[in-house]
């Protein structure tokens, strides 16, 4: 179970990077304010955090990390307009964010890598936890 500093961490990383190729769209905001609730964060935290960046927290559960990773995942495929450079500084973002997390090099590769094969470029949870396990193991 994670606490409150670090679910305010994690958003807070999460809005970082949506904002990183300019202003958070509509889309990516509604996403945002979706995981914030699954996080028990109430609306005026979540909005203050759109203004006012909290430290990173390192997560010290592994599972956690994965399950933040994939939420990274799905926050910068969840519009399809990532085209060329900025789908490949969003590419290279979500490597060097997974790398910040202590994710394996391999694993997070891996992701990447299969995520052109998947409808939307959106790895399905149970495909993603299995390549972080094997690189656990």
């Amino acid at each position: 179970m994670i606490n409150r500093v670090e679910k305010l961490s994690l958003l807070s990383e999460m809005i970082a990077f949506a904002k990183y190729d300019k202003d958070i769209r509509r889309i990516e905001y509604n996403f945002l304010l979706g995981v914030a609730k699954q996080l028990d964060i109430a609306r005026e935290d979540f909005d203050y955090l759109l203004e006012n960046p909290v430290s990173y927290t390192h997560l010290k559960s592994h599972s956690e990390r994965i399950v933040q990773f994939h939420r990274l995942v799905l926050l910068m495929n969840i519009e399809q307009e990532y085209q060329g450079e900025n789908e490949k500084a969003g590419v290279t973002k979500l490597y060097n964010f997974g790398l910040r997390m202590g994710l394996s090099h391999e694993s997070i590769t891996k992701v990447l890598y299969l995520m052109d094969s998947f409808p939307n470029k959106i790895v399905p949870p149970d495909v993603l936890i299995d390549i972080f396990k094997t690189q656990y193991n």
